[in-house]
């Protein structure tokens, strides 16, 4: 549809070049916005989810090397680490997961010792359940169950702590008066997070044996004494440790994504959910990836 431009008649003459400039662009029709075809969001929607990735990879990086720095300097001077958020994020974060981690892994442990007795009874070695039950336990299922748990209660904790304070205009505050929101508020969490997440996955080692020690008695007519003493001789304290290697790297994972989501909060409640949401399945996807990789670098090494 073409817009009709009346111009008074009695301009000023050099008013009256100007309109004459601008008056055919004012009287063509408006240009219609392109629709979008179904191929065309596709690609559009792949692009951007990688441009996204790119970004998130980006903050991330950013985002690990200011918390180094900001840890080497809680390591040359530790009186700069704050105490009290240090001691109220170990009882929030750490101690209240424990009772949930070890039954989690209680029914693990009794799931994977009655899926052995079934399939191992059948070849004659059922004895060989305690070997299943101890190096699943130990090398995979109790340090990743605990970092999964601890991901959904203490990532999304720290990100909706730090972006409330964010929406209430705190952490401006803090910035104006000089204070390192590094020091404050990120290197607390995260020490908590590498003290706590491995006494969780100690403890969801213990309820995972205790249940396939269970079902193994009830099952298959093994002594607890016995299953103990094979747990020792044949699975040994490697797949322990193997499995306790990767817990820190967990525990910086997810305290690292939890603090960076809680620290881009915007001004509105929505991106406060949001933020929540995806520091949670972020840490996840984290933990996950980075067993996979010691998965593959334990083989390599032969462990």
């Amino acid at each position: 549809m073409v817009r009709k431009v009346h111009l008074p008649q009695s301009l000023r003459p050099d008013l009256a070049t100007l309109a004459d400039l601008i008056s055919p662009a004012l009287e063509k029709p408006p240009l219609a916005a392109p629709r979008a075809g179904g191929l065309r969001q596709i690609f559009d929607r792949i692009g951007r989810a990688t441009v996204g990735i790119g970004q998130t990879a980006y903050r991330n990086q950013t985002f690990f090397g200011q918390l180094v720095v900001a840890l080497g300097r809680t390591l040359v001077r530790p009186h700069r680490l704050r105490l009290t958020p240090f001691v109220a994020t170990i009882e929030q974060a750490g101690l209240g997961g424990l009772p949930i981690a070890a039954i989690m892994t209680f029914f693990i442990g009794a799931v994977l010792a009655l899926v052995g007795s079934t399939m191992l009874q059948s070849l004659g070695v059922a004895v060989y359940s305690v070997e299943l039950v101890g190096i699943g336990i130990l090398r995979e299922f109790g340090p990743v169950i605990a970092a999964i748990l601890f991901a959904g209660r203490s990532a999304s904790a720290f990100t909706a702590q730090l972006g409330s304070m964010r929406m209430n205009q705190e952490i401006d505050a803090m910035r104006v008066m000089g204070v390192d929101i590094f020091d404050a508020l990120v290197v607390p969490r995260v020490l908590a997070a590498l003290l706590m997440l491995p006494l969780m996955t100690l403890v969801a080692d213990l309820g995972g044996i205790v249940g396939g020690m269970l079902v193994a008695r009830t099952m298959m007519g093994i002594e607890p004494s016995f299953f103990f003493q094979r747990l020792v001789d044949a699975v040994g304290a490697q797949q322990f440790w193997v499995g306790m290697v990767k817990v820190p790297v967990f525990a910086l994972a997810i305290a690292t994504t939890g603090c960076r989501q809680g620290l881009e909060v915007k001004d509105d409640v929505e991106s406060l959910g949001a933020n929540v949401t995806g520091s949670v399945v972020q840490s996840i996807f984290l933990i996950i990836m980075c067993d996979a990789l010691f998965a593959v670098l334990f083989k390599q090494a032969g462990l």
